[in-house]
């Protein structure tokens, strides 16, 4: 059982749990992104069994009227397996999103992944006509290039800084450096896409910038934020009518995602010490 201190950012451990979350955000406007804890398998059983549980996650969604959708992990699919496990089962759950009427993110892990990522979802965006995301990292150097090979293919793109400790040969190690990338990339993404925009990212000053974007260039955009980080914000930006999207994950594997949360920002830690403490 997930002890409330971690529940804030954990949406529960079986998908009823995850769903009620769903229902409980959607009352505020804001729609949700479910990711199934897990990563890093280095056997095939527990991928394929993780693949099958999203099979069933999407086919579950896709009977309700909750506003949701899906994200997946490279490394959960098998990547670490093999890049064609990762390609067969990342499809099975892509297929699946077709067949129920549900969105399918990927997430960005490592820098050595991204190729096979993005090769991935290039073939299943053109595949399943857009009914595909992929999160690109702005700290990475190579992201602009990635851009503009994706800036024509269907689906959506979420921007995010980038979480991964790279080497400054491939990345921006300086927090000034990671903001500037941040905005060039999405300056690029809304001179460029008139839809499928995602604004990863909690910082004020970059939902801003975006919103600035949008009334220069016009388009669509949509922002994405974390379970149990500025939550406030994100029921505040839906209410004022922008679309907002709340990562949320589930699952037994929630312990290490939680102690991750804690360590991230020091407002969680203190969060999760006075939930302990009791004060």
């Amino acid at each position: 059982m997930i002890p409330p201190v971690a529940s804030q950012f954990v949406a529960g451990e079986e998908p009823a749990t995850a769903f009620e979350h769903t229902r409980r955000a959607n009352e505020d406007g804001v729609a949700v992104i479910l990711n199934l804890l897990g990563e890093h398998y280095h056997e095939r059983p527990p991928a394929d069994a993780d693949t099958a549980a999203y099979e069933q996650l999407v086919a579950d969604l896709g009977e309700t009227e909750l506003d949701g959708c899906v994200s997946v992990k490279p490394s959960q699919l098998g990547l670490d397996v093999g890049p064609d496990v990762f390609r067969e089962n990342y499809r099975r759950v892509v297929a699946a999103g077709d067949e129920h009427d549900v969105f399918v993110w990927c997430d960005m892990e490592d820098a050595t992944t991204t190729d096979t990522t993005l090769d991935a979802f290039e073939e299943l965006a053109h595949e399943f006509d857009g009914g595909v995301g992929l999160c690109v990292q702005a700290n990475l150097r190579r992201t602009r290039a990635d851009l503009e090979r994706l800036v024509d293919v269907p689906g959506k793109i979420r921007l995010v800084k980038g979480a991964y400790d790279e080497g400054e040969e491939i990345s921006y190690t300086e927090k000034a450096e990671v903001d500037e990338a941040y905005r060039e990339n999405l300056t690029y993404l809304f001179k460029n896409r008139d839809e499928g925009i995602g604004v990863g990212s909690h910082d004020p000053e970059m939902i801003a910038y975006a919103q600035e974007l949008q009334e220069r260039h016009g388009g669509e955009f949509e922002v994405q934020m974390l379970m149990g980080v500025r939550e406030d914000a994100q029921r505040r930006l839906a209410a004022e009518g922008h679309e907002v999207w709340q990562y949320a994950p589930y699952g037994a594997k929630w312990l290490s995602y939680f102690y991750r949360r804690v360590r991230e920002r020091k407002e969680n830690l203190t969060f999760a010490a006075r939930a302990v403490l009791g004060v």
